[in-house]
């Protein structure tokens, strides 16, 4: 539960810091409305996903609908559009409420060999399927409308089709397309249509050799749609009374341009991030085609994108259109991490300040609890009656009144005997002894602390469960006052024993020798004396008993207390540590080994920032400020709730008070050098210079940034390259990658201006290559042939209508 409170705090903070509020941050707008199509259940994990990136990236992204085609079980109903809130998470609820559906035939249960030949047929056949997509496309259309406002023009409108080339269901992409384009045109003067194809190595498993036939028989559909001759005539318009109008296209390519993405990169290497480097590629094309340009663009004179352009150099000499891939990276300022980080420093430092405390002797912390042994020894006195109260026992009737010849000759025990029996024991018993106990039973040495201990947790913290812990401990050691005590136990233990044996001694001497006023011939008065002597010394010896046993009896309630007092302690110390170890481990885990520059020192520079940024709390605000209840309270109290109480009082104090703090909005540059830096001084390492952070950022982003599809033997002779850097573009690391390989570079490099402070991202956009270029082509394709040749039915065209197999 505590690591969940921590990364649902750490996510929320992230989502702040990238949707860069209250830091003076900028983000873009699109200049026409977006939609984008989902084709195929296959593709479903990828809408919330592509959403939540232009929710994130965008500043008009709130009227970016989303339309998914698909079955019934895939998608299409209110559990999908929960699905994807679920996906795109709570901070976007409104997205999932602009995601429509729109029905295709259903491929569960179908016949492998022949379900894209089923899905083509069933669909041309069946008129609910056109009659739906129809009235699902025209309200789609209305409900684009009531978002104009958002938008610079309604002229144009970018339509980006995504699907998974081994989806089965896009073998219906240039109907669905073109009746889209149909119905999208009578709102719209132009519909600009890009395909994002995205093919997933991972997860082909066992069924890799039919999902890459599967694969190969879309892409050589995908080869025919975008010739320079494709046409397609069909009726696809439905009237509300079931009439049906012709839709045409061409002769031309069906897509402006289309993206292959894949989860393999074209070094090889399968992405760790899967798909989700394809979902942000996605939101940056759409965003870099489609960007309201500001005047600073053109006030920093860095190129920007021109479609004509890109289109232009992705065209081979034959005239032959070429397909385009890209590569994404970012440097962003770690959030999460440092979120995390932040967490478990700020516990570290205020345990810290709870074992530390006010350093007290022990005769200091025996005060404090009223342990001091003349405390001990007046609060024992005050639980008997007056010793004084012992004369009135002279009043007591004595038995048979013996004379002083019958008393002179007997031990004082016996002659206690003789005069009144047991009856003197029951007085003393009865007035003294019991008196006493009962006092000592209404003791509640935890209740008397708690007023002590408690003023001191809600201040400046005098003590704390940290230091009781260490002051009640059993090991012998300076300073444990339950040491101490159990020294004076022992101490009133042998005094005692000494002060009963004397009793018994002075009980066994002779009446005669005892030093009283004896009155001649007034036997009565002699006997008197006597008594009075009795009580005084025998009687008195054993108040002085008694005043021991009460102060032992004391002490066993102070000693059962603070046993007590040590094991709650303990049980708060130990809950301490548990959180602490629990919020560090999911602060390293959530950093991870990564030797990336950008992950580089995080526990090590956030740990002295979090302690400087609590010190200048301090010092302004007070030395217990933490233990006040407007930031913590008392952590004693907390933990009756658990380390949960306690973890959600600290994550909002690093809400409100650290995270907020000057060093946390510093540029990602600067925190960068400062992180790479933090360790120099102790580990006498070199000093990372500013310039040689800018050339590792440099080469770390282009090198994340590799074209997220496997080519084979693709020459440079047909490549086109274009490059784009999103940020601050007159930022000091900006400035450094425009100038960086000036003079040899062979690709475009332009930049989109965002005024940003926490980081930078790079799209690298690279086309010209065709199918046949593709290793998943390459290597499909025996798999293609091999089960087109035992029968399986892969197209829904005739093979007379396909283009031809390269």
């Amino acid at each position: 539960m505590i690591r969940d409170q921590a990364l649902q705090y750490a996510e929320q903070y992230a989502a702040q810091e990238e949707a860069q509020h209250n830091k003076g941050d900028g983000r873009s707008s699109i200049h026409y409305p977006a939609l984008f199509l989902f084709l195929g259940d296959k593709v479903t994990p990828a809408i919330g996903p592509v959403l939540e990136r232009c929710q994130r990236k965008w500043d008009n992204a709130g009227g970016v609908m989303a339309l998914h085609a698909g079955s019934h079980n895939g998608s299409g109903s209110t559990q999908e559009k929960e699905g994807v809130k679920g996906r795109i998470g709570s901070g976007n609820s409104s997205v999932h409420e602009r995601v429509m559906h729109m029905t295709l035939p259903d491929t569960a249960g179908r016949d492998p060999r022949t379900v894209r030949r089923e899905l083509y047929r069933e669909f041309h056949e069946d008129s609910q399927y056109l009659a739906g997509m129809n009235r699902t496309l025209r309200q789609l259309s209305n409900s684009i409308a009531d978002y104009g406002r958002l938008y610079s023009s309604f002229d144009v409108i970018h339509l980006s089709v995504i699907t998974r080339v081994d989806d089965p269901q896009n073998v219906l992409l240039p109907e669905i397309v073109l009746l889209a384009r149909a119905i999208l045109s009578q709102s719209f003067k132009s519909v600009q249509i890009d395909l994002y194809a995205l093919i997933n190595e991972r997860e082909q498993g066992d069924n890799f050799g039919y999902s890459s036939s599967v694969g190969l028989a879309f892409l050589r559909e995908l080869d025919g749609m975008q010739a320079a001759e494709y046409a397609l005539n069909a009726p696809l318009l439905v009237t509300e009374e079931g009439l049906s109008i012709p839709v045409t296209h061409g002769p031309a390519p069906l897509f402006d341009l289309v993206y292959l993405l894949s989860d393999k990169n074209e070094r090889g290497l399968m992405s760790v991030h899967g798909m989700d480097d394809n979902y942000e590629i996605i939101a940056h094309i759409s965003l870099l085609k489609n960007r309201v340009r500001p005047a600073a663009d053109q006030a920093s004179g860095h190129g920007g994108y021109n479609n004509m352009t890109f289109k232009s150099g992705i065209r081979g000499s034959t005239g032959r259109q070429g397909y385009a891939s890209a590569g994404f990276s970012a440097v962003r300022r770690p959030n999460r991490q440092i979120a995390l980080a932040v967490l478990y420093h700020a516990l570290h430092y205020l345990s810290g300040r709870l074992r530390t405390g006010h350093t007290r002797s022990l005769k200091e912390r025996q005060a404090m609890l009223g342990l001091g042994a003349d405390t001990l020894r007046d609060r024992a006195a005050e639980l008997l009656p007056e010793q004084s109260a012992l004369a009135e026992m002279t009043g007591l009737m004595s038995h048979g009144r013996p004379s002083y010849s019958q008393l002179r000759m007997l031990s004082l025990r016996e002659a206690e005997e003789l005069l009144f029996g047991e009856g003197a024991q029951a007085y003393f018993r009865s007035n003294f002894a019991e008196v006493s106990a009962r006092r000592a039973a209404g003791i509640d040495p935890a209740r008397e602390w708690a007023g002590v201990l408690a003023a001191g947790e809600a201040g400046a913290s005098p003590v704390t469960f940290y230091q009781l812990a260490e002051w009640t401990s059993e090991k012998t050691g300076e300073g444990s006052v339950l040491q101490a005590l159990r020294q004076h136990m022992g101490g009133l233990r042998s005094a005692l024993l000494s002060a009963q044996e004397e009793l018994e001694r002075l009980y066994a001497e002779s009446v005669e020798r005892q030093p009283f006023q004896r009155v001649p011939l007034l036997d009565k008065r002699t006997v008197r004396n006597f008594i009075h002597y009795l009580f005084e010394s025998v009687y008195g010896k054993k108040y002085e008993i008694l005043l021991l046993e009460s102060e032992l009896a004391l002490c066993l309630r102070y000693d059962a207390a603070l046993e007590q007092l040590h094991a709650d302690s303990r049980t708060k110390v130990a809950a301490m540590d548990a959180l602490e170890e629990e919020l560090h481990s999911v602060a390293l885990v959530s950093i991870g080994r990564s030797k990336d520059t950008v992950d580089q020192n995080i526990m090590e520079y956030y740990r002295s920032v979090t302690d400087e940024v609590m010190k200048d709390i301090e010092t302004r605000r007070g030395a217990g400020i933490f233990f006040s209840e407007r930031f913590m309270g008392s952590l004693s109290e907390l933990l009756h709730g658990g380390g949960q109480a306690v973890a959600e009082r600290l994550i909002e104090l690093c809400r409100r008070e650290l995270l907020t703090a000057g060093p946390f909005t510093l540029p990602f540059e600067e925190e960068l050098l400062r992180r790479a830096n933090v360790a120099a001084a102790y580990e006498n390492r070199d000093i990372v210079s500013k310039e040689e952070l800018f050339k590792q950022l440099y080469r770390s982003l282009e090198e994340e940034a590799a074209m997220n599809v496997r080519l084979f033997e693709y020459t440079q002779e047909h490549r086109h390259e274009e490059k784009y850097f999103f940020g601050d573009s007159s930022s000091e690391f900006l400035r450094y990658a425009f100038s960086a390989d000036e003079t040899t570079r062979i690709y475009r490099l332009g930049f989109v201006h965002e005024q940003r402070r926490s980081g930078v991202e790079k799209l690298n956009l690279m086309g010209g290559f065709h199918l046949e270029d593709l290793l998943y082509h390459r290597n499909g394709k025996v798999y293609y042939e091999t089960y087109a040749g035992n029968g399986y039915q892969l197209h829904g065209l005739e093979e007379e209508q396909l283009p031809e197999m390269r």
